[in-house]
């Protein structure tokens, strides 16, 4: 045990609980579109968060299961908490059964629909661990697990599909190509160790160059479906100062994806954790700060 360093602290490191911040947001984003045609209350939004904290730990927890061995002869990973015996393997499983529960019980608190599709949300984030074994795309794989956040915020207060059909689909799509790409990005400083030791993605299979670019294709196709969505009018009639706010978050998410393409380069990967983190975080919440602005700017109701 690391001294000073409470069991808690432990746990929300091994998870590295501040990387919530990712795709929580997209989960709000989609609570404030499911707001125009269903009311919200603060109980609601308490169990979205708690549904959304608690399928992330389990899914992180699981992934750090199942890949502690090879952690542990990753220069880079050796430190974390199960192969440096920070965690015990045992403490692993029981933080994993006990929020996999804890998320069940938050859905079914939410409506029939969230508490039915829960254990095909948790096989998906959970089945994520195993990808790199037998699929180069697992970064896509993972992009549709982060993608159940704003569908899932969307379905626990509306109770039902959007109208029009494809409009959570598409931002789906946006979050699966947004999160896909700076996936792979985070994967590029692995790209020999993945290759040499038998394991796939996009960096060891096609190298660092075409992942890059891969990568850049992603988040131009995350922007545009961004933009798909706010010419939805997802928040229903709005002002012209409204919509260009929507606008406006459009243009920032780009604005902060091109910044994070400058920071890394194939030949230098040294600022990968500014690219990853920094910007990412400040892409979701960012965003989501529009949309709330948007959204009680509109003033419309259910």
């Amino acid at each position: 045990m690391l001294r000073g360093q409470s069991l808690p602290v432990r746990l929300a490191n091994f998870v590295k609980l501040p990387h919530t911040v990712f795709a929580m947001p997209f989960s709000l984003v989609g609570v404030l579109f499911a707001s125009t045609v269903a009311p919200v209350t603060p109980t609601m939004i308490g169990w979205v968060l708690l549904a959304f904290t608690s399928a992330r730990f389990a899914a992180m927890a699981f992934n750090r299961l199942v890949d502690r061995d090879v952690d542990a002869i990753n220069p880079r990973t050796a430190m974390r908490e199960l192969p440096a015996g920070t965690l015990t393997v045992g403490q692993a499983k029981v933080s994993i059964v006990l929020t996999s529960v804890l998320f069940v019980i938050a859905s079914g608190m939410l409506n029939p629909l969230c508490l039915a599709l829960s254990p095909v949300a948790l096989l998906w984030v959970l089945g994520y661990s195993y990808t790199k074994r037998f699929t180069r795309w697992s970064h896509l794989w993972l992009g549709v697990g982060l993608s159940i956040a704003p569908v899932g915020g969307y379905l626990a207060i509306a109770g039902v599909w959007s109208n029009p059909w494809w409009l959570l689909i598409v931002l789906a799509l946006a979050v699966v190509c947004w999160s896909g790409g700076f996936d792979m990005i985070y994967a590029l400083q692995d790209a020999e160790f993945d290759a040499k030791h038998g394991l796939h993605s996009v960096p060891s299979k096609f190298g660092v160059h075409t992942a890059i670019g891969i990568a850049r294709t992603l988040h131009v196709l995350a922007v545009v479906c961004f933009g798909v969505v706010m010419a939805a009018q997802p928040l229903g009639a709005v002002s012209p100062l409204v919509n260009g706010i929507l606008w406006a978050a459009v243009a920032g998410v780009a604005i902060m994806l091109l910044w994070e393409h400058r920071l890394v380069k194939a030949d230098d990967l040294t600022r990968i954790d500014a690219a990853f983190f920094t910007m990412n975080g400040l892409i979701s919440m960012g965003f989501f700060g529009a949309v709330l602005t948007a959204r009680l700017l509109s003033g419309s109701g259910a």
